[in-house]
């Protein structure tokens, strides 16, 4: 419960969207810091395997590349406990434009593999801190009944940049600029949207430090670990976040040349096709947010999340091959792999839930989760390509997420959350009944 809790006798336009009003040039800012990390999302890989890069290099650019974002989602809690999730913010955006010159100039330009691995690795070091960065803001400022709205506009935000508008604004670029000033233009667009979300959002925790002043930093990180074995529940929902988005990860290295070469699409149509899957992700990210504060969390993601995917991963992969150059069916295959993969965002909503006292800690391990399924999936097809080929891979998903709905069956709110909670919304009502800011005693604003 915060001072975002005190809300004004009438709700703003954005409040009725559920999106909390302090944060709104956060989530903004957001948006087009995530269109220019996703602008490369759908060429990459086919960009740098036409210059001469094997695609098991390619694969383990990415693994490589998500070992590090794994490790930055990781860190985005407890750095955010320690300085704040402004700080935080500033630091991902400082370290993703550095890395991202140095990758293009002495990587991509040059065409040396050496520096493109070191750049593009250290540079995955940089979105984690700036998103979940604000994930954990946006966890802080927010009541509890308004976390699994934001939670889907988190994500509808996050993923409505990378990949969906990222590539859907590299297919009308590349025609127009070319491939490298593509991958130039999406600086100016992390540059961009990082400067919005950073000087126009203005609510005071997201500058402060989360933790109490009496914890150690060393306090500080080992409760981001300690808290996977304190808290079973949050390592069950990091297994299930890291699969979530694990098989996206991995069609963006193998899905570019199954749709190019045996589809039989341009690499044009690819693009709109991964801009549509993701435009229905988003779509439904803002809705099974919004649908697990009616239906339940947990509810959502077991069913539509966990069970949708285990069905639409397949369909995916068949529908297009049975029906080659049908960019129609492919799209509604599309559509439905897209919306099942947004089904488990109500996890952001439900792991602060779960640990209402530790809320940084908690979704640092869910950034944890999400930071390991972009290396696990390009992980899989290095390993696994040659058994059975991508007809293996699709299999192996599906049986993931058919396992990520059994897991899911842990996740209920322990009843001494529920009476944390319970408790700290009774004093945050007894303390707006005498209008003062819930954590500073002041009068509150209106």
């Amino acid at each position: 419960m915060t001072q975002t809790d005190v809300l004004s006798a009438r709700p703003s336009f954005a409040e009725k969207l559920g999106i909390p009003r302090p944060l709104l040039w956060g989530f903004v800012g957001l948006l087009l810091f995530m269109v220019g990390d996703g602008v490369e999302a759908g060429y990459l890989a086919p960009y740098l395997e036409n210059h001469g890069m094997s695609s098991r290099d390619v694969a383990f650019l990415f693994t490589v590349y998500g070992v590090a974002v794994s490790l930055s989602s990781w860190l985005s809690g407890p750095l955010s406990d320690l300085w704040g999730p402004k700080r935080v913010m500033w630091i991902g955006l400082a370290i993703w434009s550095v890395f991202e010159v140095v990758f293009l100039l002495l990587g991509v330009q040059v065409n040396s593999y050496r520096m493109m691995l070191i750049a593009y690795t250290l540079r995955g070091l940089g979105y984690p801190l700036f998103a979940y960065g604000f994930l954990v803001w946006i966890a802080a400022a927010t009541p509890p009944r308004q976390l699994g709205s934001a939670a889907g506009w988190f994500w509808f935000a996050f993923s409505g940049g990378l990949p969906t508008l990222g590539s859907l604004f590299a297919s009308f670029t590349i025609p127009v600029i070319g491939e490298m000033a593509t991958f130039w233009s999406s600086l100016g667009l992390v540059v961009a949207g990082g400067l919005v979300a950073l000087l126009l959002t203005h609510e005071k925790r997201g500058s402060a430090r989360l933790a109490p002043r009496d914890v150690s930093v060393r306090g500080i990180f080992f409760g981001s670990i300690s808290i996977l074995w304190r808290e079973p529940k949050t390592f069950v929902a990091m297994v299930v976040r890291t699969i979530d988005t694990a098989s996206e990860y991995a069609f963006l290295v193998i899905m570019p040349s199954f749709f190019t070469k045996v589809v039989g699409f341009t690499l044009s149509q690819w693009l709109q096709l991964l801009s549509i899957v993701f435009l229905s992700n988003i779509l439904f990210n803002l809705a099974s947010g919004m649908l697990a504060d009616r239906l339940g969390h947990r509810t959502v993601v077991s069913i539509a999340g966990c069970l949708g995917a285990a069905v639409s991963v397949p369909v995916f992969y068949y529908v297009p091959l049975a029906h080659h150059g049908d960019f129609l069916l492919a799209a509604l295959a599309g559509i439905f792999y897209g919306a099942t993969v947004a089904a488990f965002v109500p996890l952001s909503g439900l792991v602060p839930q779960i640990c209402p006292q530790e809320k940084a800690a908690a979704l640092s391990a869910l950034g944890l989760g999400a930071g390991a399924s972009t290396w696990v999936g390009p992980a899989i097809v290095t390993w696994f390509e040659s058994w059975h080929g991508l007809e293996g891979i699709i299999w192996i998903f599906s049986g993931l997420y058919a396992f990520a709905g059994l897991l899911t069956l842990y996740l209920s709110i322990p009843e001494h959350a529920r009476d944390y909670a319970r408790k700290a919304a009774a004093k945050a009502k007894a303390q707006r009944a005498h209008g003062q800011d819930i954590y500073e005693g002041r009068p509150a604003l209106h």
